[in-house]
């Protein structure tokens, strides 16, 4: 596609900015939510965006599989649904034989908004796709054609009737993206913007061939030993138990993160490089993606939650 890899960064670095411009047609503000979306993307990662009701996060997605050119399927997550809901399932067709029908799964970008609101065995089945990016279904294994990319949401308040993600599961994701609140700035041009009746028309800015080029392109990028060294320390410190460990992980902390974190720091740091026009991944591009990585990969203990440290101050305090 490109005469070299140099070359395939700089076209990502282009490619990159028209993604943001044309995002910014619609989605006010979010600068950091959408460069995390977008270097999970990229990195062939996925995502569990938390924030409350309200803050755009289906808007985001949809938004982000349009001007991906992408297929887009979103599953609504509830009490009742079944397995078979979202991968598919086998039905008697004219001529009396078994046919598989293809669930909402079989896209490349999957919205399941509210996750946590669907039971363990619904949720399992959504992350042997994410995991193996196969689905099996009466013995079959048919296989999600790439790229192919789960963005969860989660609602942090309303916790009555939910089925939080066990901490296996959460390793899955990339990312845990916490989506705030907008300025009062922001929130002024998003009213001015979406109460009349305009319709922004976006345009594609990359096919699936080249995301799947990229997603190549920033596994090969190499990286510096002292980079894959300050990665896997870093990781290596937030378990209390190591002997990496500092006072305040001994203190506040109950589990550390696993190996996954540690492959997810370089990948992570590598596509932070790419975008922003380096050959090659250093120190701060891993510091950069930190804290969505280990996020949700830290427990807290009690004494942690009867002081008030929050992760994201103990994950600043590792950094």
């Amino acid at each position: 596609m490109y005469n070299s890899d140099a070359e395939g960064i700089d076209a990502l670095v282009s490619k990159y900015k028209l993604l943001n411009q044309e995002i910014g047609k619609v989605i006010v503000g979010q600068e950091d939510v959408v460069k995390q979306v977008l270097i999970s993307i990229f990195s062939r990662g996925h995502c569990l965006l938390v924030g409350v009701p309200g803050l755009a996060k289906t808007l985001l997605v949809n938004t982000i599989s349009e001007v991906l050119g992408l297929s887009f399927n979103r599953i609504q997550f509830t009490p009742d649904l079944m397995p078979s809901d979202i991968i598919g399932a086998e039905i008697l067709d004219d001529t009396r034989n078994f046919k598989f029908m293809k669930g909402p799964i079989f896209a490349n970008i999957i919205l399941a908004d509210e996750i946590n609101r669907t039971p363990p065995k619904t949720q399992a089945a959504l992350l042997e796709a994410m995991q193996e990016r196969a689905v099996t279904a009466a013995g079959h294994k048919y296989k999600l054609e790439p790229p192919f990319f789960v963005l969860a949401t989660q609602n942090p308040i309303e916790q009555e009737g939910t089925y939080p993600l066990p901490e296996a599961q959460l390793d899955r994701f990339m990312f845990n993206i916490w989506v705030d609140y907008p300025t009062y700035e922001e929130e002024l041009a998003i009213v001015k913007a979406t109460t009349n009746d305009s319709d922004v028309p976006l345009n594609h800015i990359l096919t699936g061939e080249e995301i799947v080029y990229f997603q190549n392109l920033i596994r090969r990028m190499p990286v510096a030993d002292n980079v894959i060294e300050y990665a896997v320390k870093l990781n290596g410190k937030t378990r209390p138990n190591g002997e990496l460990a500092p006072d305040v992980i001994k203190k506040f902390v109950s589990w550390g993160a696993g190996p996954r974190a540690s492959q997810y720091l370089i990948i992570g740091a590598k596509c932070h490089a790419a975008i922003n026009g380096k050959y090659s991944p250093d120190i701060e591009d891993v510091q950069a993606v930190a804290e969505p990585i280990l996020r949700h990969r830290l427990v807290r203990n009690y004494m942690a939650e009867a002081e008030g440290y929050t992760i994201e101050r103990i994950i600043q305090e590792l950094l």
